[in-house]
């Protein structure tokens, strides 16, 4: 029986945030509904963020009112801070399952660029958000920026990255997303720090984020996949990317991750017509 490789659709987030014009609430609403369609059981879909510094996140409430619940369907939104997580609670709606993301980096330089703090104080920021979402019986997902490389503070040690897993794990039993945020990683450089990571994190709580601007992100998927690690996160149609990162643009497109694991004989669950159609609309809103 072919193995399951869990995919992270985070394109309504991840991806949109990065686009320059406002896109309307209608047309994330649309995307969303669609990549509900496709098998996909977890989808990113808005972040209770200063819409100060993501404007394109500032409907976040309206897409949560909006949104149609699919059974089986887990919807992301990234929380940084208890204003955030007041926020989110004010636009959930009852019977949809929910899960909230927060981050931290492995550099120094990211975090005081990113979040004006230190990892250390990141961490501490955090986690009353984490313990809310418990409290409420809603999932959460660790994000962590840069774990190859960081665009001020230049190439990142394996271990940083795993302090920094370390951190999230005692806030939390959490999974943790592993973000090559300027698509700078190598397979090599990907498999080092996955080796440092696992020490501390269970293979089975990790998934890799790979961006693919360098054009490495599917060899860096094959390498995780080679390690065992089984969840990678992608976005529809290759949207977006990091505002805060220079040269951050180029998520993993979900379709190619896709054609890769398919063809190396894993199973998904998601349906690549679907997909395709969602891609379509994606790149349409650029």
């Amino acid at each position: 029986m072919a193995e399951f490789v869990r995919i992270h659709e985070v394109g309504p987030r991840d991806g949109l945030q990065n686009e320059p014009a406002l896109i309307g609430v209608d047309r994330k609403v649309a995307l969303i509904d669609l990549l509900g369609t496709s098998g996909l059981r977890d989808i990113e879909v808005g972040s209770f963020v200063s819409p100060k510094w993501v404007p394109q996140m500032a409907d976040t409430d309206r897409v949560l009112a909006r949104l149609r619940p699919v059974a089986g369907v887990r919807y992301g939104v990234l929380v940084p801070n208890l204003r955030g997580w007041d926020g989110f609670v004010a636009a959930r709606v009852p019977g949809v399952t929910y899960e909230v993301a927060v981050f931290i980096s492995a550099s120094e330089g990211f975090s005081q660029s990113n979040l004006n703090c230190s990892i250390a104080t990141s961490v501490e920021r955090l986690t009353p958000v984490v313990h809310a979402a418990q409290a409420a019986g809603v999932g959460v997902r660790g994000y962590i920026s840069c774990v190859t490389d960081c665009p001020f503070d230049g190439p990142v040690p394996p271990e940083a990255v795993a302090r920094a897993a370390a951190m999230l794990r005692k806030v939390a039993p959490m999974q943790v997303s592993l973000g090559d945020t300027i698509g700078k990683g190598t397979p090599a450089r990907v498999a080092a720090m996955l080796d440092a990571v696992m020490v501390v994190v269970p293979l089975a709580d990790l998934a890799g984020h790979f961006h693919d601007t360098g054009g490495r992100a599917l060899a860096n998927v094959k390498m995780a996949l080679d390690m065992g690690l089984r969840a990678f996160d992608s976005a529809v149609g290759g949207l977006g990317g990091c505002p805060y990162a220079p040269g951050a643009p180029g998520n993993l497109a979900t379709e190619a991750l896709l054609e890769l694991v398919h063809g190396l004989g894993f199973t998904t669950g998601v349906d690549v017509d679907v997909i395709a159609k969602a891609a379509e609309m994606a790149r349409a809103m650029r």
